[in-house]
């Protein structure tokens, strides 16, 4: 089935940025995919094109991304009689440097009973939000949940209770969101917010279903060669720690509550503090920043033994095709898989279905709150209610999600 016809336009994420949106035609109707944008992006992701005109959205808008998809790419693709069905570079890229840059998008339905568990982003630090926290994320996964309603249902319900408890807390105001829907009250221990957490959780009644989860995105406070944790508050060199210390931390985090995965604890290139906490750990240790879903920065890993599970994010690498083999690479060497969304997000609710498809185990796209983060949460109750007694859901088995 061929591409019949190829149209982008420009439109605005979840962060007021413009964005690129394709229309793909075939015989079999429209086809529309939209790309999103990191905020905490790793220097080893594929580039992003932007216009670079400061008089236009600050710089920031996609004419020439738009205008080389439309010029350039489509006619090249339909001339090819590109069919949809061959092959799977659904983003294609103009040039053949490593770095990409213009990017087209198409989605494709997963086809498969697949394996899905949630990890909600329910309080937001770091580069997401404009507190004084440092580490990124601060989540939650009910893997004691039966299937996907339920763990929606939880993690619904430990949202509302955590807003309860920041506002007894910390006061109304303390309880607006950040980038990707997680409150973000203006506390600087990153210990707190666990114990906020911890509330919550006891607080709804579910203490024995759910585990927790942080996106630490350590490369945004790595300076000189150690980790400042108050680096939203003016340069003092005096309270770096070194990459040790902060693994020690870490590890009285994995003490002291259930916390039992930890993406980009270290700087993106600091190898040797990635091995060594790796090996030291038996937790869930996420390679998002270090990776950037690229094969060679996976195989890398690997070698190094330096984390243990794959984020997966298709517009760090820059093609469907190479995301896929990413995935592959990663479940071959043991180990999981955690598909992404970006904190500049869309409504576009691709990544629902490459979860599915791929059979990762585990997704997180933020908390259970604003609409484009809902949209991938919505679409895949929809496919576990259409899939029926077919659906599995991971589970406790999140890490390594069992195919039959």
């Amino acid at each position: 089935m061929s591409i019949t016809k190829i149209h982008a336009r420009e439109i605005l994420d979840s962060r007021g940025n413009p964005t690129v949106e394709v229309d793909l035609y075939t015989a079999k109707g429209r086809f529309r995919a939209a790309v999103p944008s990191g905020a905490s992006t790793g220097v080893h992701e594929a580039l992003e094109l932007r216009d670079g005109d400061k008089s236009r959205y600050l710089g920031k808008g996609t004419v020439k991304a738009v205008d080389h998809v439309n010029k350039d790419i489509a006619a090249k693709l339909i001339e090819k009689k590109f069919s949809v069905f061959e092959r799977l570079r659904f983003l294609v890229c103009v040039y053949t440097s490593p770095r990409k840059r213009v990017l087209l998008t198409h989605r494709v339905r997963a086809d498969g009973s697949g394996h899905f568990d949630n990890a909600f982003n329910v309080i937001n630090g770091g580069s997401h939000a404009g507190n004084k926290l440092a580490m990124q994320e601060f989540m939650i996964l009910p893997i004691g949940a039966s299937n996907f309603h339920e763990a929606m249902r939880i993690g619904a319900e430990v949202y509302h209770n955590l807003k309860n408890v920041i506002k007894a807390k910390y006061g109304k105001d303390a309880t607006n969101v950040g980038d990707e829907g997680g409150f973000a009250p203006n506390i600087l221990e990153n210990n707190e917010a666990l114990e906020l957490l911890k509330s919550a959780i006891e607080k709804a009644g579910y203490p024995d279903k759910i585990i927790i989860g942080m996106d630490v995105a350590a490369s945004e406070f790595y300076k000189a060669g150690k980790y400042d944790l108050d680096f939203k508050s003016p340069d003092d060199p005096a309270r770096y720690i070194t990459g040790d210390q902060l693994g020690d931390l870490y590890k009285s985090f994995i003490k002291g509550y259930p916390v039992q995965s930890i993406e980009d604890p270290f700087d993106q290139d600091d190898w040797a503090a990635w091995s060594k906490f790796t090996a030291a750990v038996d937790i869930q240790v996420v390679g998002d920043d270090l990776t950037v879903t690229n094969p060679k920065r996976i195989q890398q890993a690997v070698e190094k033994k330096a984390c243990n599970c794959l984020l997966l994010k298709v517009n760090q690498i820059g093609s469907v095709t190479e995301s896929i083999k990413a995935c592959k690479l990663a479940q071959s060497n043991g180990w999981g898989v955690m598909v992404s969304h970006r904190s500049g997000e869309t409504e576009d609710t691709f990544i629902a279905d490459l979860v599915v498809g791929l059979c990762t185990g585990q997704i997180k796209t933020g908390a259970p709150c604003r609409s484009e983060r809902l949209a991938k949460y919505n679409q895949l109750m929809r496919i576990e209610e259409e899939l029926g007694n077919k659906a599995k859901f991971a589970g406790k088995d999140y890490r390594h999600p069992k195919i039959n």
